[in-house]
């Protein structure tokens, strides 16, 4: 499964990326996760799950009516710090997200 993590510049989903690694990892998940700003988001083809950071909110209508297109999955991340993200809880958060669209 290709999980895209997108931010507003690129930097937390960074951060949230490397947390749904780990995660799948420890659960034998076959996942990549690939970290992206909103803005520099070119395409959804062959992207299963995008799950989209808590604070870009206001942009969730367009990027799943964007979505749509391609059959991806999308999903709001908790509006936290990315610090504080729990990894296995992010990495639910894509895999129920994807069993719901299915």
């Amino acid at each position: 499964m290709r999980i895209m993590v997108v931010c507003g510049a690129g930097a937390s989903s960074t951060f949230v990326a490397v947390k749904l690694r780990s995660a799948a990892r420890m659960r034998g998940e076959d996942v990549v996760v690939e970290p992206g700003s909103a803005s520099q988001l070119e395409s959804l083809d062959g992207i299963d799950v995008l799950l989209v950071g808590g604070h870009l909110e206001a942009a969730l209508p367009s990027l799943r009516e964007r979505a749509a297109a391609t059959g991806t999955a999308v999903a709001l991340l908790p509006a936290i710090s990315p610090a504080s993200l729990d990894g296995e809880k992010a990495l639910d958060l894509a895999l129920n997200a994807k069993a719901a669209a299915l």
